[in-house]
């Protein structure tokens, strides 16, 4: 599956047992030319918790398990729509830390309340020890000093979405130079479970072009919780007004967020594209 172009496997963990999979047997299925080829690989599971329909992890194409992503979020209601595996519309599924809400409208798009912002360092988690920074409206920024030759300092706002983001704005999106730094900022010693960095031109107040670089996965066509992070983050610097339409290199998404209310930050509500492109059979 896609969203976007953010491609996925994704796994029925419910009428067969995947728990025993390793981490080099993620990354055989998730290899483009020894394997079926995903970003990600979704695994759908039964709810470890009443107040949730289904619970889905989330393998990178590294192997590694992370929180969110809001991508294969959609798939996910998708997907299980499709296999017949529940009839309720809208679903609450479980994943690392919460329990989003994902609302499939007739016109294939979907929606999912992707929770609220997280901005407190501990939580994201950020530490911001020995870095400079700088205040922009509502919005503090944090220079990333890059060990690189001829390097420069980048500011990024950091948010977490479940997920790391370090999101930084650049005047043209197709020449940042996302593969070359985007590995450098994913490992950067402040985030220490790693960060997505997160790339955004501004075209207008209610416009952006998006590329992120992802945590395990590199550059991909699309990035759910990227697209949410940036969004967020240009509303807080003064530069958004929600909603936000995101073009991505696979798509586009809209992300509408409604700031912070009595210091409450609201959920971000991202809606998009949720496409099935094959469905078979691999032997592990």
């Amino acid at each position: 599956m896609h969203g976007a172009g953010n491609d996925f496997i994704v796994l029925n963990g419910i009428d067969q047992d995947l728990s025993n999979i390793t981490q080099e047997q993620w990354q055989k299925l998730s290899h483009r030319q020894f394997g079926i080829g995903a970003d990600q690989i979704l695994l759908v599971e039964k709810a470890t918790r009443p107040d949730a329909d289904f619970r889905y992890r989330i393998f990178n194409a590294d192997g590694g398990e992370v929180e969110q992503c809001g991508n294969g979020s959609r798939c996910f209601v998708r997907f299980v729509l499709d296999q017949g595996l529940s009839n309720k519309n809208p679903l609450r599924v479980e994943v690392a830390h919460t329990v989003l809400t994902l609302l499939s409208h007739p016109d294939g798009q979907v929606e999912v309340n992707m929770g609220a912002p997280i901005f407190e360092h501990s939580q994201i988690p950020f530490n911001a020890d020995g870095l400079a920074s700088m205040q922009e409206f509502h919005e503090m920024l944090y220079a990333l000093p890059l060990d690189r030759p001829a390097s420069h300092d980048d500011w990024v706002g950091v948010v977490s979405m479940g997920n790391p983001h370090a999101v930084q704005v650049v005047g043209d999106v197709d020449s940042a130079p996302v593969l070359e730094e985007g590995p450098d900022i994913e490992k950067h010693p402040a985030f220490p479970k790693r960060v997505n960095a997160g790339y955004m031109q501004i075209l207008n107040r209610k416009e952006i072009k998006l590329r992120v670089f992802e945590r395990g996965a590199g550059e991909t066509l699309a990035c759910g919780t990227g697209a949410c992070a940036a969004v967020v983050s240009g509303i807080r610097r003064g530069m958004l007004d929600s909603p936000v339409q995101v073009h991505t290199r696979g798509g586009d998404l809209q992300i509408a967020w409604g700031g912070m209310v009595n210091d409450v930050a609201q959920p971000v509500i991202m809606t998009g594209p949720a496409v099935t492109v094959f469905e078979g059979e691999t032997e592990i």
